[in-house]
């Protein structure tokens, strides 16, 4: 099977002692005025993304894509405070939040465009156990658009002493507010959605991302519960004080996560730049009708999932994505057409179709706390310098 082409125009890494990622071909060095970047930049972005070591996070892997190819990756910091080890492309993060739209919203578009799957469906067709006042109105499209009504968070690693219990607690929490009226950013819907998914599917997320999406794309840095064998090369993120109560290192940093056993639609996949890169280009590409046989959606069901619902009235969300708004990750050169999502451990991708453009950001911000918030003003600086470097504006 063809592998979807890279190139770089930056690589930006260091020699160290952890294990080499898995290799899949060569990434190639192209010229960045070939994709349409001004190369002083495109060395902006680098260096800014630099600049903010040590403050924002302790190190941090930027890649920029566009027309098919890998036009900027760089690397810049180190692993963690007891960790000096430079970072470099290959490192892998845990996603956090990225896990909703690279993992969730994928495998739910996957099914939706195989008939599968009905977003005006009640979520109770799928999931009987989905059960309480008002929660027959709940639709998958609700889920998708964080509209159901279902509260955004409970603490279910406090709650439940097992997955099984800690699903129970999903499926039974009331809902604060009616379906459809407001928003509420919920990862109660996320793994309630999740569960939607395994009953379809027949097999449980991590399987059916791993055989339909990961494997099929070379994402060989991709997936939930990293091996032992991979802890060199993952990033550290934060101290858990209330649950585990270690250093979180190779293991989900979500707490409720890690109480379903690190496999969520909410959270719980690890991922480096490369491989995100490959997912963006393909997601591009299907979008535009133009992705590769084996592993093709109808571009009108990639439109669709990436465009703006408007659920409930004046929401950013399409379906799963985000859309820029004001302040947004996504900065303010974005175009209207663009889609992305964020990480709470400080991850976030954004992609525009109308320019061809993919903008992943990957870092271990909440190490060793979360209670350094800089990542909020770095996000959208690096999606602005990426498109100030950009001279051909163009598809």
């Amino acid at each position: 099977m063809r592998r979807v082409a890279l190139a770089a125009a930056f690589v930006v890494a260091s020699c160290h002692t952890s294990p080499p990622a898995p290799q899949r071909e060569p990434i190639q060095v192209a010229a960045a005025a070939s994709l349409g970047f001004d190369s002083a930049g495109l060395a902006a972005v680098a260096s800014y993304v630099a600049s903010q070591v040590d403050s924002a996070y302790p190190g941090a892997v930027v890649a920029v894509g566009r027309h098919g190819r890998l036009a900027l990756l760089a690397a810049a910091g180190h692993y963690g405070v007891d960790d000096p080890r430079p970072v470099d492309p290959a490192t892998i993060y845990d996603l956090a939040s990225l896990t909703k739209v690279i993992g969730l919203t994928t495998a739910c578009l996957l099914l939706v465009d195989e008939g599968k799957l009905d977003l005006e469906a009640p979520v109770r067709a799928y999931l009987p156990e989905f059960q309480g006042p008002g929660k027959d109105r709940v639709t998958i499209r609700h889920l998708l658009t964080h509209s159901s009504g279902l509260p955004a968070w409970r603490p279910l690693f406090k709650d439940a002493a097992t997955r099984v219990a800690a699903l129970a607690l999903v499926d039974t929490t009331p809902l604060s507010l009616t379906p459809g009226d407001s928003f509420i950013y919920s990862d109660l819907g996320a793994i309630t959605l999740a569960q939607v998914v395994e009953r379809i599917a027949g097999e449980p997320l991590d399987t059916f991302l791993a055989r339909r999406v990961f494997e099929p794309l070379d994402m060989t840095s991709t997936r939930y519960l990293p091996p032992q064998g991979w802890r060199l090369r993952i990033a550290p993120t934060e101290r858990d004080t209330v649950f585990r109560r270690r250093m979180m290192h190779g293991e989900v940093h979500d707490e409720n996560a890690g109480r379903l056993g690190g496999v969520s639609g909410h959270a719980g996949l690890f991922s480096n730049a490369p491989d995100l890169a490959l997912f963006a280009t393909w997601l591009l590409a299907a979008r535009s009708g133009l992705a590769r046989p084996g592993l093709t959606p109808h571009s009108e069901t990639v439109v669709r999932f990436t465009t703006r619902q408007n659920l409930p009235p004046g929401s950013s969300r399409a379906l799963g994505w985000d859309t820029p708004s004001q302040p947004s990750s996504a900065g303010t050169r974005l175009s209207e057409h663009a889609f992305g999502h964020t990480g709470f451990t400080g991850t976030s991708i954004w992609i525009d179709p109308e320019q061809d453009l993919f903008v992943i950001l990957l870092t271990n911000r909440v190490h060793p706390t979360r209670a350094n918030t800089r990542i909020m003003r770095v996000r959208p600086r690096v999606a602005d310098l990426v498109v100030e470097a950009l001279v051909d504006r163009g598809p």
